[in-house]
């Protein structure tokens, strides 16, 4: 099956060359690029469905003209489970971005977009099969530097300047702590091949409690763990919304198959490593939705769920690793089943909701929710899609997010009365924090969708909203639909994550009793789905060939209502984020009214993010400072750098002649 994964690669690497060659035709471009990108996913779905339901097994060895290691990969159903998630929201997005890119042009060139959007899905599939160090470092860095080019789109305002940069930055630093993993695996192991570190090296000498140290600040800053996430918030209100639905949906989870990936080659985990991870994850959860509670722009505010979202799969890690510690196999399987499934969820719902975003800022040209409202009416299937998507990321049934945090929770549960006390503490925690997340994301979301979608348009560009293009609509759709399905069905996508799920936690399937209830529940809100659908027919079919009027809401005997009588979405969420105004760095510049008659009054709200204000920010300014000190070594004369290079050789002729002599 390698060899088909192989073609959907090549073929996406083929279309973004074959876009560069057409960079002055737009048109023909976009048609090379979609269909090259739309036909390689489709392969790359089948071919990962086939793996993950066959439990097969391959792997391809092959010299190479590096000095380092060789060329392998492999396919297993960890890296099928993630190429799936790559393939079919990339495939979805891919089409969706189709049409939104036809607004760019005449504006600026596609070619660019595309071709580096390709080599991205390429870069995320050949890190997946990858089983070599350096290759897998290689496709790391391409998916890296493809990502900032996309960001970067739209170079010619300030703000994308600064985020691409922002994120190259982040990028970077993360790569270190991955090459220095990378390091001291080939150290103890003597190879940069994963079935050698897989051998048991890193617990031999010792080193595995540091490697997971470093696996998880390396991946988890292009995961977005909090703190060094401050990127993300950044970066995808920047970018092309189609490319911020990618990053969010597809590629900040390279970071957690990296982890996940890491830790099969660590041996037995220790106790603290799932403490941990639980530790991290309720900080970023809980951090990522009060920070999107408190945003005004639609595209920022979900970008902060994203790494809400990577807290509640960090949760479920935590939970895989305490159980795996303790022996338990059940609440291994059940903590990396959510956390494997949600990886899923998220990527759909995750990527329809960006595409609502780019859907909402193609239809009125803003995405500031204060300045929009009404939209339903004038973009039914963008508030539809969008609805379905803010339902299933607040993990309410009968849609997908429930089943991934269902797993979780149980696995918390049981984790907390069978696992020992220390643990079965660590695990419990899980379960107020996910209560928590949950609840301030449907509040989160009541605000999104109540303010953007109803009542009365607030500006002009929201009055003037129209539906966007066929092209744009079908993706949502179909991606909608997905997450009703797995919402409907969770057995049936449990085959497909079991087997990733049990190469993970050494164990069968633990999950059939949980799998019951779950059914039960989503059979539930499947009936109470089904009865809203027959009211809504039944609505329809009494109005049929009656006159239907519209009115304005009853204001208690006012009737000169207007628009600005309307929550505002600041004025929603002030109440929840009263509680938590230590934790969110906030500036307020009000004119209040005045006098008997005032004219004027304003009042601005800018919020800033705890980790970058509070800690990184004064982190960076203490090291420039640090670093400013020693430029007075930079004299700008010759004499001094030959004085400088003369003792460098001296210190290390000296060096070199004792390591001699010790011997």
């Amino acid at each position: 099956m390698l060899g088909w994964v192989f073609l959907s690669i090549a073929l996406l690497c083929a279309s973004a060359i074959a876009t560069a060659f057409f960079f002055r035709s737009d048109r023909i471009a976009l048609g090379i690029g979609t269909a090259g990108s739309v036909l390689a996913c489709i392969i790359g779905v089948l071919v990962s469905v086939a793996a993950l339901l066959e439990s097969s097994v391959s792997s391809l060895r092959s010299a190479w003209p590096l000095p380092i290691g060789e060329l392998h990969v492999g396919l297993d159903s960890l890296s099928a489970f993630f190429l799936l998630c790559i393939f079919v929201v990339s495939g979805l997005i891919t089409v969706y971005g189709a049409g939104y890119l036809l607004a760019y042009i005449g504006q600026r060139r596609l070619a660019p977009a595309l071709t580096f959007f390709n080599l991205l899905i390429a870069a995320m599939a050949g890190l997946v099969i990858a089983r070599d160090g350096i290759l897998f470092l290689v496709a790391w860095e391409v998916m890296s530097l493809s990502s900032f080019f996309l960001v970067t789109y739209e170079n010619e305002r300030e703000d994308v300047r600064r985020a691409g940069m922002t994120y190259l930055i982040a990028s970077q630093l993360g790569v270190v702590f991955l090459f220095a993993l990378f390091a001291l695996l080939g150290h103890a192991t003597g190879s940069f091949d994963f079935d050698e570190f897989a051998a048991g090296g890193a617990s031999e000498a010792g080193i595995a409690g540091v490697c997971f140290l470093l696996a998880v600040v390396g991946f988890g800053t292009k995961a977005g763990f909090w703190p060094v996430h401050t990127w993300l918030p950044d970066a995808h209100p920047a970018a092309p919304s189609h490319v911020s639905a990618l990053m969010s949906g597809v590629m900040i989870k390279m970071g957690i198959y990296g982890l996940l990936r890491t830790l099969t080659f660590l041996g037995p985990p220790s106790a603290w490593w799932g403490v941990l991870v639980i530790g991290i994850g309720v900080i970023t959860g809980v951090a990522g939705v009060l920070h999107a509670l408190a945003q005004h722009d639609l595209k920022r505010l979900l970008a902060y769920h994203s790494v809400e979202n990577i807290g509640v799969i960090a949760l479920g890690i935590g939970v895989g690793l305490l159980g795996q510690s303790a022996g338990d196999a059940a609440v291994a399987f059940l903590g990396y089943a959510g956390a494997l499934l949600h990886v899923l969820n998220h990527g759909l719902f995750k990527s329809l909701l960006f595409e609502g975003a780019g859907c909402v800022l193609h239809g009125t040209g803003t995405r500031d929710i204060e300045s929009l409202g009404g939209l339903f009416r004038r973009m039914p299937v963008t508030g539809l899609t969008f609805l379905a998507g803010s339902v299933a990321i607040c993990g309410l049934p009968p849609l997908n997010g429930f089943v991934s945090e269902w797993f979780v929770y149980i696995g918390a549960f049981r984790g907390g009365t069978g696992l020992p006390a220390t643990l079965g503490v660590a695990s419990i925690v899980v379960i107020p924090a996910l209560a928590l997340i949950g609840g301030l994301a449907a509040a989160c979301f009541v605000k999104a969708f109540g303010v953007v979608f109803l009542g009365e348009p607030r500006t002009e560009s929201a009055a003037r909203a129209h539906e966007v293009g066929y092209t744009m609509r079908l993706p949502m759709v179909i991606t909608a639909l997905l997450c009703l399905a797995i919402g409907f069905w969770p057995a049936g996508v449990m085959r497909l994550v079991a087997p990733a799920t049990q190469s993970l936690a050494h164990a069968g399937t633990a999950a059939h009793d949980t799998l019951g209830v779950l059914s039960a529940i989503t059979r539930v809100a499947a009936v109470m789905t089904g009865l809203i659908g027959l009211l809504v027919v039944l609505r329809a079919v009494l109005l049929r060939g009656r006159e239907v009027t519209r009115a304005a809401t009853w204001g208690c005997g006012y009737a000169a209502n207007t628009s600005r009588m309307q929550y505002t979405a600041t004025s929603f969420a002030q109440p929840l984020l009263r509680s938590f105004l230590t934790l969110i760095p906030t500036r307020v510049n009000q004119d209040g009214p005045s006098g008997y008659f005032p004219v004027t009054a304003t009042y601005e709200e800018h919020v800033g993010d705890m980790a970058g204000e509070r800690f990184l920010a004064p982190a960076s300014r203490s090291f420039v400072r640090t670093l400013s000190r020693i430029r007075i070594l930079q004299q700008g004369r010759i004499q001094l750098y030959l004085v400088y290079i003369a003792v460098t050789l001296i210190i290390l002729l000296i060096w070199q002649l004792a390591g001699v002599s010790g011997r």
